[in-house]
């Protein structure tokens, strides 16, 4: 559906406008999809995104900063998220032997479980762009690229 139909909005002032709003609306939307399959697992999709990050560290610890640095939000409390997931038992937390004011983060066989069922949930939400082909995918993705500078 068109930006303007969705938002009752009929003019932008110039295109720029319009894609900033675009993206953001539909930066919302995407999160709203991704949200709606997370919290039937009772977990955030910062929380997921800690897991994820785990996943591709793994077997190897991560620290704080690393998450830190690879957080899609990076406004994200990282410790109090770290908290939730060793109070759910999907990540270890543990001091590091190096420097005891550092903590090796690991994912747990229960974390991998839990992703392994997400992953399946998830995919069915990027079926969503099925409306647009995989060049155009990839022209976009470019594009965001490019605009990031």
């Amino acid at each position: 559906m068109r930006l303007e139909d969705e938002i009752k909005q009929k003019t932008f002032k110039n295109p720029f406008q319009k894609l900033t709003v675009n993206i953001l609306f539909t930066s919302g939307w995407l999160a709203g999809l991704h949200n709606k399959s997370l919290k039937q697992f009772g977990i955030s999709s910062q929380q997921y995104n800690i897991l994820r990050i785990l996943r591709g560290q793994f077997p190897t610890a991560a620290n704080v900063s690393l998450l830190v640095e690879r957080m899609l939000d990076k406004s994200s409390n990282v410790t109090r998220l770290l908290d939730k997931l060793v109070a759910k038992e999907l990540v270890t937390r543990t001091s590091c032997p190096a420097d005891r004011r550092k903590f090796n983060i690991l994912i747990t066989e229960k974390g991998l479980a839990l992703l392994t069922t997400l992953d399946e949930r998830i995919s069915e939400i990027e079926g969503i762009m099925k409306n647009i082909s995989e060049e155009e995918a990839v022209q976009a993705n470019e594009i965001l690229d490019k605009l990031r500078g």
